[in-house]
């Protein structure tokens, strides 16, 4: 087994870093893969940069550069469904890309040919993940997640892409990586952390914010890591 680790922004694998006394750094596609053995298995993580091009860049090559067989991601997201707040852990059950948009062709959005508007985690994953966040005494939601290159600040954009994808929440890149794996038969877990929501006041820092869910992230992931270690 060899599991990678994935982040969009380096906040989000710094405190997984911390985690081990040192590891290895590989430069390779114009970025930088962290490389670990930890209890026996070997651990890529990485992080992408923002966005659907990147992502994807970024998966196939902890695939197929890298050849691991299992993807882990951790990072934040937007809410779309009012019962999501500021904090709530969410794990993706279903993934799909909100900006893909031939409609002049009487496709649906989100659609290709020979593609699926929506794709979907791997269960035995999401289940191993239920078993985590109970162990940890944290409620975690599961929902469906829209992915596009755009950060979405627009209610009615919003409140649209809730619509059209029964989506519970938004960011930029999880349907890409989704995408990856699923081409490439390699089970994904994804796990957001929500940062922006209708609960939002004033006194809110993303930084701050970002800072402490990547630190709980972190925690759950290689909470996950070691149940895959322990099968």
């Amino acid at each position: 087994m060899k599991i990678a680790i994935m982040g969009a922004m380096p906040e989000e694998i710094a405190p997984i870093l911390e985690k081990f006394e040192s590891y290895k750094t590989t430069e390779y596609a114009a970025n930088k893969y962290y490389e670990v053995n930890y209890k026996g298995v070997d651990l890529v993580i990485a992080y992408s940069k923002i966005g659907k091009v990147f992502s994807t860049l970024t998966a196939a090559t902890l695939i197929e550069h890298f050849r691991c067989d299992t993807l882990l991601f951790s990072g934040v997201a937007g809410a779309i469904s009012p019962e999501l707040k500021v904090g709530d852990l969410v794990i993706a059950t279903k993934l799909a890309q909100h900006d893909l948009d031939i409609t002049a062709f009487g496709h649906p959005h989100g659609y290709v040919p020979e593609g699926s508007v929506f794709v979907e985690a791997d269960k035995e994953l999401l289940e191993l993940g239920k078993t985590v966040a109970s162990e940890m005494t944290k409620e975690v939601r599961e929902g469906t997640i829209a992915t596009g290159c755009q950060f979405i600040a627009d209610e009615d954009k919003k409140n649209w892409i809730g619509e059209i994808f029964g989506a519970d929440a938004l960011e930029m890149e999880g349907a890409s990586v989704a995408v990856v794996c699923d081409a490439l038969d390699v089970p994904f877990f994804i796990l957001r952390a929500i940062s922006d929501a209708a609960d939002m006041d004033a006194s809110f820092s993303f930084d701050e914010f970002l800072e402490t869910s990547a630190v709980e992230s972190a925690t759950f992931i290689m909470n996950m890591v070691d149940k895959l270690v322990s099968k």
